[in-house]
């Protein structure tokens, strides 16, 4: 059994509501961190080795350092619910049933930053979320650790719940802070970045849900205690939100030093594939990581066990690797259409531009037509290389990253399943009655000789 910091106590009844989260040792963390200096928090955050956890994975610890802190001007924390990624769902899970510890992790994280106005944006689809939280907040302030003077510390702290319209886009930081700023939510040109002129142009620092929430055992059990977790720079757990074709479907938490067979296969997490089908294909990290084919996936190009953790899922690259990305592991087994997929992903990022930047404007509904025409068995051979060109010229010249994430899962499903998209040209008629099916994608493929 993995170690659990984060879901310890989520199958215990009531651990939604102050008493019994406290009956569970909630808020000691608080208490502790309340008598450290903001200093002695980040250098515990700092010793951690605590990689943000929606998707890019920047040192947390790094980032707070980067806070400005000019004199008079009130700094902000942000948390980054909007949690909008296909296949990710790990953030609604915590503040659904665990909403008392992002609200306790948003307090030391606060003290720590020294903001006395902190905000949880939501995305809007989480309609049922905000009244949960909000309810946590105000147990939290008429037990004494919200509101003003806590605990006797003179430090002064107020959460407030934002609710988004249902933007993919303000799941970029600075969009986010655009649309809680009550304008449109397109990203900012950077520099400058959040942490010199965020929200009001006041230094703000933006985490997600399940960054914040794993301060609270940190503080816990020490930076040190919580970087023996884990392997090399991937360090404490990981919420992994796994969906697609398996038989146990959910939210894990896993120290990263499994392997990424383990975690599909064993009963402890995903179970199998369902039906006792065979593995086609993963898209490990949420919609817009690249997409791997099982025989990639499950080892290294040299023939290594791939773990889940970030640099092993990383391992050769976006040639013959992927990303850990926010989590959402979607499984694909042998009857899927990678085709069919991929198109339904760049719809999704068509829809989803925010239409700022003409390459991902413009490319993203592009190579929707394109994956659509294909799809329906109405491509070209020359389609395929004009998808590879658009993918190109979209990647690294747009100001957010939503214009990679669009690009990426289109290069890669080219780049390992080129030849099911051939198969649905040179088929047209077939191609809409029976899918390409496995192919060669499970089988073992060489190592390098060279």
């Amino acid at each position: 059994m993995s170690k659990k910091l984060l879901l310890k106590d989520a199958h215990i009844e009531g651990i939604r509501y102050f008493e019994t989260y406290r009956k569970q040792g909630g808020y000691t963390a608080a208490e502790k961190a309340l008598k450290m200096t903001p200093d002695e928090i980040l250098e515990e955050v700092k010793t951690s080795g605590l990689r943000g956890r929606g998707g890019a994975g920047f040192p947390t610890g790094m980032k707070w350092s980067f806070l400005a802190k000019p004199e008079g001007v009130p700094r902000h924390l942000v948390v980054n619910a909007d949690e909008s990624e296909p296949g990710t769902f790990k953030d609604r899970y915590l503040m659904e049933f665990l909403p008392h510890l992002l609200i306790e992790g948003m307090l030391i994280s606060s003290y720590c930053l020294g903001s006395n106005v902190s905000y949880i944006y939501i995305r809007g689809e989480y309609s049922w979320i905000p009244d949960i939280l909000e309810e946590a907040i105000e147990e939290a302030k008429a037990a004494g650790f919200l509101g003003k003077n806590i605990m006797g510390t003179g430090f002064d702290c107020e959460i407030y719940v934002q609710r988004g319209g249902g933007a993919y886009i303000c799941g970029e930081e600075t969009a986010l802070l655009e649309s809680l700023e009550g304008k449109r939510g397109n990203p900012r040109l950077k520099p400058p970045f959040p942490a010199v002129k965020g929200l009001w142009e006041r230094p703000t620092v933006v985490n997600n849900v399940e960054s914040i929430a794993a301060i609270v055992p940190i503080i816990d059990i020490t930076g040190a205690e919580y970087a023996k977790i884990g392997v090399g720079r991937s360090t404490g757990t990981k919420l992994i939100s796994a969906c697609g074709n398996i038989n146990k479907p959910g939210v894990y938490e896993i120290d990263m030093t499994i392997t990424v067979e383990e975690f599909i296969y064993s009963d402890e997490y995903c179970g199998g594939i369902k039906d006792g089908k065979r593995l086609k294909a993963c898209i490990p990290g949420g919609s817009s990581v690249p997409i791997v084919p099982a025989n990639l996936l499950l080892k290294t190009v040299n023939g290594e066990p791939r773990y889940m953790n970030y640099e092993s899922l990383a391992d050769g690259g976006f040639a013959t690797g992927t990303m850990m990305g926010s989590g959402g592991f979607i499984v694909l087994d042998e009857d899927q259409c990678v085709v069919e997929h991929t198109m339904t992903l760049a719809r999704f990022y068509n829809h989803e531009s925010c239409g700022q930047c003409t390459p991902c404007r413009e490319g993203t509904g592009w190579m929707y037509k394109i994956l659509k025409k294909i799809e329906k068995g109405e491509g070209k051979m020359e389609d395929i290389d004009l998808l590879w060109d658009i993918q190109r010229k979209i990647e690294g010249n747009t100001i957010c990253p939503l214009g990679d994430a669009a690009a990426w899962p289109v290069a890669a499903a080219i780049r390992h399943f080129r030849d099911e998209f051939e198969w649905h040209i040179k088929n047209p008629e077939l191609c809409l009655t029976q899918n390409y099916g496995l192919a060669n994608y499970a089988d073992p493929i060489p190592a390098p000789t060279v």
